[in-house]
């Protein structure tokens, strides 16, 4: 947990922890009004005059509107406005932009109105525009979208005077910040096809206490580039960027992702608590983080909150000490907390790893208890520019998912379905890959298989690239001897373990440890006669111990 002590504590940032969403649009709309009267500065208006077309039909298309219309000769040097309506509750505006001509050197221009005045002006270097709460295409200005009527602004630097331009618009309207439901030309996959893809789930950047030295070796706020360059030399596919309560980092995220093409940006928040540090992935919405007993009266609430928004969640270094030196840095909820909320859990955190504390005790009393809680990892890097062979450096330790593409929806599927293991050390090149066959049935690790009492259940792991090391068989939290040798010694090698079912309920989890008997690898269970509709009771959830027991 490196640099907690600065955040959980609060010191040198109660000015932006304390931030409501109402001040932060404030503070949005004095950097609006700034950029808008540059930008409109910039608008060769004093030599052109505004001609407003009558507003075309609009046509659903999908999730939202296609808007089409012809732009003339004798229109050259003009701009040109077509109006669409934009309802409330509406949180992104996408525009899609294409037109015919080019082969006879016409130029169009793209810009985006608001009732207000201008949002968006790119000039003719883009041809998708989005506009969000908290993020925006660079040359456009998030923040509140107002409904109303809105404008696609044309710009016409040049058209023959015979020629004329087909111009097709094409309008999403998304009511949510949940990236599964961002227009599909937003979550288009990097990487088609399903593979093991490699991440990080918790880091942080200037936007919270991430800290690197500056050109004069000062220690400064980090700048979101140099975490997201770190992740992408280290040859990850994918990072969640949570810095503590807050969300201006999307920003920058989304400046950033055409550049980093082969490096997925997911949108996320560590929601640092008094009680205990909650990571939520996968949503731009802001969920209030004052867990007070007041403004947000319990753990419960902040879980369905995220889940209205779309955002997996995770308890972040639950055996982390709590108290002066970190406060909230361990899970102390204060009332019981309903674990079917939760997506998952650290079970491998550098920080407290570096301390010699392991989250592997609290992750399987959970599992003990029924909650079907995902176990990942996370570098919870505070410093990008260390040494990417250190412990804590980004990618240290990595999340394995088996997704179907290389997208934010099919990562966060992934996650939930437990199809994840963790690669402790972040090599880059091992795998653990584990199956549970039945006569009926054959299953992967996340998964769930009915056995029978009698029923015989194979199961196997099957390993990559951890040649001298040792395979453990974890049930129920305690290891098992397996009736033939672990020991990994090809560098692909598939270790089996028999089991006879006896009709009850069991998780399997299996492990690599190295020759030094560190762990290497760490698979998620599989899970054996356990029904969903019961399990994890809400009576059985965890409340705070006095003890810190490990494996």
């Amino acid at each position: 947990m490196n640099g907690y002590n600065d955040t959980c504590s609060f010191r040198g940032q109660k000015k932006m922890l304390t931030m409501t969403s109402r001040s932060l649009s404030h503070a949005a709309d004095v950097v609006r009004l700034a950029s808008l009267a540059l930008l409109l500065l910039l608008l060769p208006f004093a030599a052109t005059m505004l001609a407003q077309e009558t507003a075309p039909a609009a046509q659903p298309s999908g999730t939202g509107l296609t808007l089409e219309g012809t732009v003339r000769g004798d229109q050259n040097h003009s701009y040109v406005q077509v109006p669409f309506p934009v309802p409330a509750g509406t949180e992104r505006v996408t525009v899609t932009f294409d037109y015919t001509g080019k082969d006879q050197h016409t130029a169009l221009d793209l810009g985006l109105l608001d009732p207000a005045g201008l949002r968006c002006w790119s000039g003719g270097n883009k041809s998708v525009l989005t506009v969000g709460l908290m993020d925006a295409t660079p040359s456009c200005l998030p923040g509140a979208i107002p409904e109303g009527t809105w404008n696609v602004l044309i710009g016409v630097p040049n058209i023959r005077a015979n020629v004329e331009s087909h111009y097709t618009i094409h309008l999403d309207l998304s009511s949510t910040g949940a990236v599964a439901a961002e227009p599909e030309i937003l979550r288009a996959p990097l990487r088609a096809g399903p593979a093991w893809f490699r991440g990080d789930l918790h880091m942080h950047t200037a936007h919270s206490d991430g800290q690197c030295p500056s050109q004069t070796g000062k220690m400064v706020p980090c700048p979101v580039y140099f975490t997201v360059d770190a992740a992408a030399r280290r040859g990850l596919d994918f990072i969640a960027i949570t810095d503590h309560n807050a969300s201006s980092q999307y920003d920058m995220m989304r400046e950033l992702q055409p550049y980093f093409d082969k490096l997925l940006l997911i949108p996320g928040r560590e929601v640092t608590t008094f009680q205990g540090h909650i990571n939520f992935v996968g949503s731009t919405d802001f969920v209030d983080f004052r867990l007070d007993g007041k403004t947000v009266p319990d753990v419960n609430t902040l879980l369905r909150a995220a889940k209205r928004v779309g955002a997996i969640t995770s308890i972040n270094h639950p055996n982390s000490p709590t108290g002066e030196i970190c406060m909230g840095c361990g899970w102390t909820p204060l009332s019981p907390v309903n674990m079917h909320l939760l997506t998952g859990v650290e079970a491998v955190n550098a920080g407290d790893e570096l301390h010699g504390i392991s989250e592997l005790a609290f992750w399987d009393k959970e599992l003990n208890l029924g909650c079907r809680l995902t176990g990942i990892g996370g570098s919870d890097n505070h410093r990008p520019m260390m040494p990417l062979d250190r412990v804590g450096s980004i990618g240290s330790p990595t999340t394995v998912v088996y997704a179907d593409e290389l997208s934010a929806p099919a990562i966060l599927d992934g996650i939930r379905a437990g199809h994840v293991f963790i690669d402790v050390a972040g090599t880059g090149d091992r795998i653990i890959d584990v199956t549970a066959q039945t006569a009926s049935q054959t299953v992967h690790a996340g998964d769930l298989l009915q056995a029978a009492q009698g029923d015989p259940v194979n199961f196997e792991a099957h390993v990559t690239a951890a040649a001298v090391g040792t395979l453990h068989w974890i049930e129920d939290g305690h290891e098992i001897t397996p009736p033939t040798n672990s020991d990994v010694s090809q560098p692909q090698q598939t270790v089996p373990l028999p089991w006879t079912s006896d009709g009850l309920r069991h998780w399997f989890r299996a492990e690599i440890t190295g020759p030094d008997g560190k762990l290497w690898l760490i698979a998620n269970p599989v899970y054996v006669n356990w029904n969903l509709s019961d399990d994890c009771d809400k009576d059985q959830s965890f409340q705070p111990e006095g003890s810190k027991a490990e494996r």
